[in-house]
């Protein structure tokens, strides 16, 4: 079975000590084998900011597949973000701004769906669609198909519809034709796993917390999922378990648990 940790909006820089320890504990305890973060690994994308967050996750001995979030373009220096926008975030997590992991039970596709003339708005561009679609057609029936963005694909309450991804409409249509099972997300700072409707297969939105910073919501903890599919687990099933931080437990605990079912029917190996 394949066990994924996703991590959204750390923000390091508002980070908490106590729960970024946590998390750390959380990871060795369930032992994913690939860790997702989905954006805004930073709060103001200062240097420093950007290497408490490698340190984190070179805690962890796990894979990492990262794709930018918008506090990850410098806000102030107007120069940096304008003409080397992405220069802090390679030196911390490489050049790929949209990386790709392959394994026999994954398929998980990076998009960078950030913008140096905007501030937080994310888009997505035509070009960008078609690439993931190429690459969701290439998969095997045996790999979940994710699709990792920052900006959330769809939304649960009207108050967080002008945050959603500029071009979400196109992309969800093109990447459901083309084998899509889930797309993470995070941006908004709140949780969810919601069904996405009218499209060709069935997909499904899988939005994280803020996994580490002080940056929550009223009445949302810090939070993580954790998903698991593949051989050992029930056939055809994906689990998506969201742990939440538990201030008087010192620790992350599960508090939700959804479980999807992605069409496989027509696909070939």
């Amino acid at each position: 079975m394949t066990v994924l940790l996703q991590v959204s909006d750390p923000h390091f820089g508002t980070e908490r000590p106590t729960v970024v320890d946590a998390l750390t504990e959380l990871a060795r305890q369930q032992r994913p084998g690939l860790v997702v973060l989905s954006g805004d690994i930073t709060q103001r994308a200062r240097p420093a900011q950007f290497r408490a967050a490698r340190a984190f996750t070179d805690r962890l001995s796990v894979p990492v597949l990262a794709v930018p979030g918008n506090h990850d373009i410098p806000l102030f220096d107007l120069w940096t973000r304008l003409r080397r926008p992405y220069t802090r975030y390679a030196a911390a997590f490489g050049t790929d701004l949209e990386p790709v992991h392959r394994s026999q039970d994954l398929l998980v596709v990076g998009v960078n769906t950030t913008r140096a003339r905007r501030h937080k708005d994310g888009e997505i561009s035509p070009p960008q669609i078609e690439r993931v679609a190429a690459l969701l057609e290439g998969a095997t029936a045996t790999q979940l198909r994710v699709v990792v963005v920052h900006q959330p694909i769809a939304v649960t309450r009207d108050d967080d519809l002008p945050n959603r991804l500029h071009g979400h409409d196109a992309s969800l249509q093109r990447w459901a034709t083309a084998g899509a099972d889930l797309v993470m997300g995070g941006h908004i700072h709140l949780p969810y796993v919601m069904a996405l409707k009218n499209l060709a297969r069935p997909m499904w939105a899988v939005q994280a917390g803020t996994a580490v910073s002080t940056r929550v919501r009223p009445g949302v903890p810090n939070s993580v999922n954790l998903l698991r599919w593949g051989q050992d687990s029930t056939p055809g099933l994906c689990q998506i378990e969201q742990w939440d931080y538990a201030d008087e437990a010192g620790a992350f605990v599960l508090t939700t648990v959804s479980v999807v079912l992605p069409a496989r029917v027509g696909v070939e190996d």
